[in-house]
């Protein structure tokens, strides 16, 4: 396609042509009212100066008869631009005047008409347009005064001429115009083309060029920048999934097939084909947890989850999965406490839930201390739910070894296990489901010393109260169901 069939079709020159178009009839209609305007005013004028000499006349008649009326006419019609004058008698012949011919039947019937005409004294045979008056005289005469139209004529051609010159201009000018705004236009859109082109041939770092006049192609390149950068993000994370699941799954995937190659190579009887196939299960039930995870985690960080938002209160989830956890950590020789107050939200009830639930796993598991400072009372979890402002806050406290603070922000990410956990078992997870969370609720997770210990905050957005007892029990159901498939990370 030629650079002029790509202006031509883009949709600023059509606006452009639209636009003109209205415009220019717009114009038309204007010069042509004027025009109309101009045309009637001069009629108007016509018709009171024929209208005053009639009425002078008449007086000369009044004053001299038929002898001053033919005088009086004869001295006008001397005068240089005068009007049209005609006596005729009663029948028809003409008495007095400067008029040569008119058109037939002019002089039979009084009133106003347009006739063509010549004077006396024209010399050319060309007839010239009137607008004449014929009025009754006493004694059967007639009396015509009539005033040449050429002058409207000649002021109307001038409208008119200087409207289709303004016409003219006007459409020159817009398409100038038009093909000057759409060539800009053109070339801004085709650098959003060749970036776009880009970044479609693999460049996700590529960003449109945004310009200083902040007009509507610049808003839309930052939009579309934002969106890039979001993609781009999404993208390195769908990479770095990959490598991990690539990297930390490929060890128990081997270790699944060892097993069951040792086992068809050494098993001799039932039960130790059975003690083999247990083994398989398990590890098989890791994997399926980690997958799990990774769904849910890819379900936060996708924006899904925002069709079932609801609004509840988070202490009645704290207050489940204290319940939900109490005998586990027990049997682990801690005390799991609670502290709540009124927190309301509004989110995925279910992946909070989750999310409350990692945590407290990960407290249980690695938040026993080395040497308990008072042997006669059991370590204590803290779980508590409160606001503060327009935040929820969600945390979980140990007094277990904790996380060094260089260590804290790659905890969060993906398959990272701390050389404290790795003998511990687990995927590395917990805490990346949890801040994937918080940042679909438009939270974030914070991980702070406890003095000793680690406490682990899920920070979320504030909204009105809509707790109820129906709530607590459908938060219970939710994480019985989460237990039930066992999402056991670290």
């Amino acid at each position: 396609m030629t650079a002029f069939g790509k202006l031509f079709r883009t949709t600023a020159f059509r606006l452009t042509l639209a636009y003109l178009l209205l415009f220019a009839l717009f114009a038309a209609f204007l010069l042509g009212f004027f025009a109309w305007n101009t045309r009637r005013l001069v009629t108007e004028q016509i018709t009171e100066t024929v209208n005053a000499e009639i009425a002078e006349l008449g007086g000369e008649f009044a004053r001299g008869g038929l002898r001053g009326l033919v005088y009086a006419i004869e001295s006008r019609a001397l005068r240089p631009g005068a009007n049209l004058y005609l006596v005729t008698s009663s029948a028809g012949q003409a008495i007095a005047g400067n008029v040569g011919s008119l058109a037939p039947g002019v002089m039979g019937q009084s009133g106003w008409s347009e006739t063509v005409y010549r004077r006396l004294d024209d010399q050319d045979t060309v007839d010239h347009r009137a607008l004449v008056r014929v009025s009754d005289v006493p004694g059967g005469l007639r009396l015509l005064v009539g005033r040449d139209l050429e002058e409207r004529r000649r002021l109307f051609l001038i409208v008119a001429s200087a409207a289709q010159f303004s016409v003219l201009v006007v459409v020159v000018l817009g398409l100038a115009g038009g093909i000057f705004v759409s060539r800009r236009v053109l070339r801004r859109i085709d650098a959003m083309t060749g970036t776009t082109q880009r970044i479609m041939a693999g460049n996700l770092s590529e960003r449109l060029q945004v310009g200083r006049s902040g007009d509507e192609l610049d808003r839309l390149a930052d939009n579309l920048n934002a969106m890039l950068e979001r993609i781009e993000a999404l993208m390195s994370g769908l990479k770095e999934v990959s490598d991990n699941i690539a990297h930390d799954l490929k060890t128990p995937l081997t270790r699944l097939r060892n097993r069951s190659e040792e086992a068809l190579a050494n098993a001799k009887t039932e039960a130790e084909y059975r003690s083999a196939l247990e083994k398989t299960i398990e590890e098989s039930d890791g994997l399926i947890r980690t997958f799990n995870a990774l769904l849910m985690i890819a379900r936060a960080e996708s924006g899904q989850a925002r069709d079932n938002m609801t609004g509840f209160d988070a202490a009645d989830v704290a207050a489940g999965i204290h319940e939900l956890y109490e005998p586990l950590a027990e049997d682990k020789g801690l005390r799991l406490e609670l502290k709540t107050d009124a927190a309301p939200v509004h989110g995925n009830r279910e992946l909070i839930s989750q999310a409350l639930a990692n945590l407290v796993e990960n407290a249980i598991k690695y938040g026993q201390p080395a040497v308990s400072a008072n042997s006669s009372a059991k370590p204590e979890i803290l779980i508590e739910a409160r606001r503060e402002g327009d935040r929820v806050l969600l945390s979980v406290a140990d007094h277990g070894p904790g996380i060094p603070e260089a260590d804290r922000q790659r905890a969060v990410e993906r398959f990272v296990r701390l050389e404290a956990s790795r003998t511990l078992p687990g995927s590395g997870l917990g805490l990346s489901l949890a801040s994937a969370v918080a940042t679909l609720h438009d939270g974030s997770l914070q991980l702070s010393d406890n003095h000793p210990g680690l406490r682990v905050t899920l920070s979320l957005l504030a909204a009105p109260v809509v707790s109820s007892s129906a709530a607590r029990a459908k938060d219970t159901g939710l994480v019985n169901e989460a237990s039930a498939v066992e999402h056991r990370m670290a």
